[in-house]
């Protein structure tokens, strides 16, 4: 099917402004104009793309679907641009899709070697939950993510590349709960405030199947989309947290709850996708992760 690249670029803004005015400013075209191609696309798809109406514009399951796979080919293609008319002397752009934790607890000596290696080349980190940022890469809105695994979002399209090692631990101020003088079970735990993430990241996924596991139904007292937040709620006794080890540090206000069960490790991977070619700076980028989970 003959269909110009034109027509799916109106189609792409369309669907990701649900707004033909804004579309139309996007592309310096008239409003009129934008209509037009959408309506000469849906004829040559035979698809109602738009459902449209006087207040709003949304898409239609098919519109959705198209939007799909439209979207990462834009990003590529935009991507390509880029880089082909990028200034030699400002470099190229390096897009990284992350958690904040991560970044804040284990990408940020990373960044720093990088930008020492490749001062010409823009860092653009986007923050995100894992799932969040598997969903950026398979749209081309990234070039590499760093992201907990297990992780539902990373696909077979993917290169993963394992970077660390590390264990999910409860925490807790030990004059609040001054249980840590032994090993205890989850079922003591589930009777305690537990301090968790929120329900779609993936730590919060794991800890709530650990307990389905041993046929426990765990009700978190509180459930944040910081991992930051939950320490500092902890440190002031308002519950028990659980968070990755690598951004705790034990302190008067700060412990350890060691659990009877071993909370099996996770690992930290790098992900990027294999059918797209990645840049010299990326490739260091990533050598430098894989070489550390080795070390």
């Amino acid at each position: 099917m003959d269909i110009n690249y034109e027509l799916y670029k109106v189609f792409y803004h369309v669907a990701k402004s649900l707004s033909f005015s804004d579309a139309a400013n996007d592309l310096f075209i008239s409003q009129s104009a934008v209509s037009q191609s959408i309506k000469t696309l849906e004829k040559r798809l035979n698809q109602t793309l738009f459902i449209r109406s006087t207040k709003r514009v949304a898409l239609t399951k098919e519109g959705e679907l198209l939007l799909k796979h439209v979207e990462p080919a834009i990003n590529l293609i935009i991507r390509g641009e880029n880089q082909l008319c990028a200034d030699p002397k400002s470099g190229v752009q390096l897009r990284i899709g992350s958690s904040d934790t991560i970044c804040r607890y284990y990408l940020v000596p990373f960044l720093k070697d990088f930008h020492k290696q490749y001062p010409n080349i823009h860092i653009k980190v986007t923050n995100g939950t894992s799932q969040q940022c598997a969903t950026l890469l398979e749209r081309n809105e990234v070039d590499i993510i760093v992201t907990n695994s297990p992780n539902p979002g990373l696909t077979d399209m993917m290169e993963i590349l394992p970077v660390k090692k590390f264990n999910d631990v409860f925490i807790a101020n030990p004059e609040s709960f001054p249980i840590m003088d032994k090993p205890i079970s989850l079922k003591e735990l589930q009777t305690h405030p537990i301090l968790m993430l929120e329900k779609r990241a993936t730590t919060s996924i794991f800890l709530h199947n650990l307990f389905l596991e041993n046929s426990l139904d765990l009700v978190p007292s509180v459930e944040l989309s910081s991992n930051d937040l939950l320490i500092d709620l902890a440190k002031i006794g308002l519950g028990i947290a659980f968070v990755p080890d690598f951004c705790v540090e034990e302190s008067e206000q700060l412990t350890i709850i060691p659990t009877i069960k071993k909370i099996p490790p996770r690992l930290l991977v790098a992900a990027y996708n294999k059918d797209i070619q990645i840049s010299d700076g990326g490739r260091y980028f990533i050598d430098c992760l894989t070489a550390n989970m080795n070390e």
